[in-house]
């Protein structure tokens, strides 16, 4: 009998563990949006909204044998996924894939797609109006917004605020002090080490002020709030002996089981706190392990027989243009400038591969 597995999700984990397993069992994404959502081209889109036609991509093409199934997860268990419209899906193994939120307009509040392109329309004209910019999370997306507004737009007086003494405090000190420095020649002007106390909002860009530690507080035309991403957790929070850690995600065993009273339940990418940080680049690793322990378990194997997971830890790679030209990558074993970080990711953000992953031109 083939195979059935169910993946619930079609981020980054879920879409591409879908194609790769298309012609080997019987498949089913199951997704409530009807694009998948190109997240790193939405911070050019801030700045550059054509490219956001190009990155919410269609999920017709993304399956030729298994199916996509438009529709929202209400409860996995070790047999299957029951949707929120009262059927359900049997499957042998379960993947939830359920990715990360972020503030608009980076990530979809809701699965209407049409609403998030409106959105993105809406925060690019309050853009394009504004002489003072504050970006408050030095994160990857807070940076890589403040340079692509100075690289195509470089009018706007840029403040990128941050808690933290330095940028990209976890990785090697000279990482993050040259993208601060090509940030400062680029115009931005930096605010390390302190935090912003009286945010208006969380999860979307407005105008208004803000307090740093025992100074005045300052007037923005716009702010930008990026904190960090935090998990879509709940199906697996309501799993028998889940534990929710940092951002939300949820502890897995050594084989990315959520819950050890269910061994054919599997989570992965953001979601999982497997060791791996919350980045494309980090959670992609999961994607060759998934795809041999699921095909593996296809042919009668236990998933204690075969190699636990092993994640990235602190040497997962990063790469952070500033717009299409300049940025710095880290490689796991060493730091790139701007034209290998030009070349793997600022001149197109990945836009053809994904594209070409959804079988789209």
């Amino acid at each position: 009998m083939t195979q059935q597995i169910a993946i619930v999700g079609g981020g980054y984990i879920g879409a591409e563990l879908a194609r790769s397993l298309d012609t080997k069992a019987e498949v089913v994404l199951i997704e409530p949006r009807s694009h998948f959502v190109h997240a790193p081209a939405m911070i050019r889109g801030v700045v550059d909204p054509s490219l956001v036609s190009q990155a919410l991509i269609p999920y017709d093409s993304l399956l030729t044998r298994g199916r996509v199934v438009r529709a929202r997860a209400a409860s996995v268990d070790d047999a299957g996924v029951m949707l929120e419209d009262g059927s359900r899906i049997e499957a042998d193994q379960v993947v939830v894939a359920t990715g990360s939120g972020n503030a608009t307009p980076f990530k979809p509040k809701g699965d209407d797609i049409a609403a998030f392109r409106a959105e993105n329309v809406r925060i690019h004209a309050l853009l394009t109006a504004a002489d003072t910019v504050a970006i408050v999370g030095g994160g990857a997306v807070g940076i890589e917004l403040a340079g692509e507004i100075a690289h195509a737009m470089p009018d706007k007086r840029v403040t990128l605020i941050s808690a933290q003494p330095r940028l990209f405090p976890d990785k090697p000190v000279a990482f993050g002090a040259s993208l601060a420095k090509k940030l400062e020649r680029a115009g931005v002007h930096l605010v390390l080490g302190h935090r912003a106390q009286n945010l208006q909002s969380h999860t979307e860009p407005y105008a208004g002020s803000l307090r740093l530690a025992d100074e005045p507080e300052h007037d923005f035309d716009l702010i930008f709030p990026v904190l960090g991403a935090r998990a879509n957790a709940d199906l697996l929070q309501a799993l028998p002996g889940t534990e929710t850690r940092t951002s939300g995600r949820i502890k897995v065993d050594a084989w990315l089981r959520p819950s050890s009273s269910l061994p054919n339940v599997f989570a992965a990418g953001d979601v999982a706190d497997a060791g791996d940080a919350m980045t494309i680049v980090a959670t992609s690793r999961q994607l060759p392990w998934l795809n041999r322990t699921l095909l593996g378990l296809g042919k009668g194997k236990s998933v204690e027989q075969m190699k636990p997971y092993a994640p990235w830890g602190n040497k997962a790679p990063i790469i952070v243009p500033l717009g299409p030209r300049r940025g710095n990558s880290f490689l796991g074993f060493m730091s790139v400038g701007d034209l290998l970080t030009r070349k793997l990711k600022g001149e197109n953000l990945f836009v053809r591969k994904y594209r070409t992953l959804l079988g789209q031109s």
